[in-house]
């Protein structure tokens, strides 16, 4: 089992790199990530790649015992690929479990922050929207329609975090075994609000570090309209829940 040396602990970590067609750019994710991360294990959670990255994952894997593969047969979104892989790393009894994209708009650099900020954190989040963050060769209505996101969840939901899309974040697993997994419906970027959401009711800890996030370079986003509209929809009716939740306490303590 590998062992995070950047925290001076023994507690293993886990990064999970979910991908559809990412073949040109796992290779050198990879190569910096353990370039900065040296003892970190990997799972690439592919969701049957028609490009052959999943087949390009066994080959890596093969040679490199830090690195494991789990295929999926279909593509069945964002939050479906990290719970798998989130269940794959408790099962194995990592202590850290560590969300990170494919296509290079995390950079590996950022990685030992990461970890490191977890010493008092349950949850870190390596946030675009904190002083210190920066976003590189975004196209301006992407970068109008994330922060808007994240203010509509910031006020609907009323969790104090700026980057509540943010995909690149470290839990510590008693987090993820504590949070009802099975119950996690969201399928697109909405997961990870999602999961913010469930992580502050349970009332662990969370903070954000700041982070570069760049443009990829190769490949095409994954985003589209029925992403951004299960985000949408589901705030809106999580938002309404959680306030008659707070009313009905109010209304009880009286």
């Amino acid at each position: 089992m590998a062992e995070d040396t950047h925290r001076g602990t023994t507690e293993p970590v886990l990064v999970i790199i979910p991908t559809y067609n990412e073949r040109d750019n796992l290779a050198p994710l990879l190569q910096r990530l353990h370039v900065h991360l040296p003892e970190a294990h990997v799972l690439v959670v592919d969701d049957g790649s028609p490009d052959g990255t999943g087949e390009l994952a066994d080959e890596i894997a093969a040679g490199d015992e830090r690195v494991h593969v789990l295929h999926r047969t279909e593509k069945a979104g964002l939050g479906a690929a990290y719970i798998a892989g989130f269940r794959w790393g408790l099962e194995r009894d990592y202590a850290t479990l560590v969300e990170m994209d494919a296509d290079g708009s995390h950079a590996p650099e950022d990685l030992p922050r990461l970890i490191e900020a977890l010493g008092d954190a349950d949850l870190v989040i390596g946030s675009r929207y904190v002083p210190g963050g920066a976003l590189v060769n975004w196209p301006k209505h992407r970068e109008v329609l994330s922060r808007g996101a994240n203010v509509y969840s910031r006020v609907a939901l009323g969790v104090p975090v700026n980057d509540m899309t943010a995909g690149f974040r470290a839990y510590r697993a008693h987090v993820l075994a504590t949070l009802r997994l099975s119950d996690v419906v969201s399928a697109g970027y909405c997961f990870q609000i999602d999961l913010t959401l469930r992580t502050a009711q349970e009332g662990f800890d969370i903070v954000e570090v700041p982070i570069t996030f760049t443009e990829r370079e190769v490949g095409t986003s994954k985003m589209d309209g029925s992403i951004i509209g299960e985000a949408v929809v589901r705030v809106a009716q999580w938002g309404v829940q959680r306030r008659f939740g707070q009313l009905r306490r109010l209304l009880q303590r009286r």
